[in-house]
């Protein structure tokens, strides 16, 4: 028996590391989630392919597209993209200026990323909306991608705590029965930590409605990718393989700040 055991244990250690199955992430994350103070309006936008939780990354080879709609028009802003390295892995970034209100929906179709572990095809639409000088209208309303999640909550004003509700469409339409990955982002140069390695990637499914629902439990920026198959297929190694459609939503949560005591108020004459 303790042979049996010396063998397993051997065996486990020679497994692939728990981290390369962890879930993957479009990230597209920038410095101000709500704009105003004009003084904050040129707003970073960080792309990245990530496992957000651990805070480790694959290469995030040049994006398809990186547009930036307003108004029902999108602008293209990949020839503003530059690439970067963070912990050696290929990353992308560029500077907005937001200079008139409005709610910006930042959209990234990366080019699809062959998992050997899984054996398929990643594609992750990745959304994420910034509000400017008090303007969100239009939050509700789909980009039109291939698969995406429309908030059902408004997204620009979430405590830690609240419930976050969001449909996912594939194909314009509701996804019944859609498995949604939740992970939190705990900033750069920090990595999170669990429990145990279940507790890294949260995962809910959604309604006959396409709908789901999620409270965050901290503040912070919170991704959620519903994961989907329409039977799209691409080639690798000469044969067909599946592709995993991602319809990946970044939102921020807030924390609630204690309340102040009230101003003083001078005493009046006479009274």
């Amino acid at each position: 028996m303790h042979r049996l055991r010396t063998a397993l244990f051997a065996l486990l250690l020679c497994l692939p590391a728990a981290g390369e199955a962890w879930a993957h992430f479009g990230m597209v994350i920038p410095s101000e989630s709500t704009v105003m103070d004009a003084r904050k309006a040129d707003v970073t936008l960080n792309l990245r392919f990530w496992h957000p939780f651990v805070n480790e990354g694959m290469d995030l080879e040049k994006p398809v597209s990186f547009t930036v709609r307003r108004n029902g028009v999108a602008e293209e802003l990949l020839p503003t993209l530059k690439e970067g390295k963070e912990q050696g892995r290929k990353v992308w970034s560029t500077t907005r200026r937001l200079a008139a209100p409005g709610l910006y929906t930042f959209v990234m179709e990366p080019k699809p990323y062959f998992e050997k572990e899984e054996d398929c095809w990643i594609l992750h639409y990745t959304k994420v909306y910034v509000d400017a000088f008090g303007d969100d209208e239009g939050w509700s309303a789909p980009a039109g991608l291939k698969t995406e999640i429309v908030p059902l909550t408004r997204p620009g004003a979430l405590y830690a705590g609240n419930v976050f509700e969001g449909r996912v469409l594939l194909n314009g339409k509701p996804a019944p029965d859609t498995e949604v990955e939740i992970e939190w982002y705990p900033g750069k140069d920090k990595r999170g930590r669990a429990p145990h390695e279940g507790m890294i990637t949260q995962t809910v499914k959604t309604d006959e409605n396409g709908v789901f629902a999620y409270a965050a439990p901290r503040a912070g920026w919170w991704g959620f990718a519903a994961l989907s198959d329409d039977g799209t297929r691409l080639p690798f190694a000469g044969e067909e393989k599946p592709v995993e459609l991602g319809a990946v939503l970044w939102v921020r949560f807030y924390d609630f700040i204690n309340p102040e005591p009230l101003p003083q108020r001078a005493a009046q004459p006479g009274k």
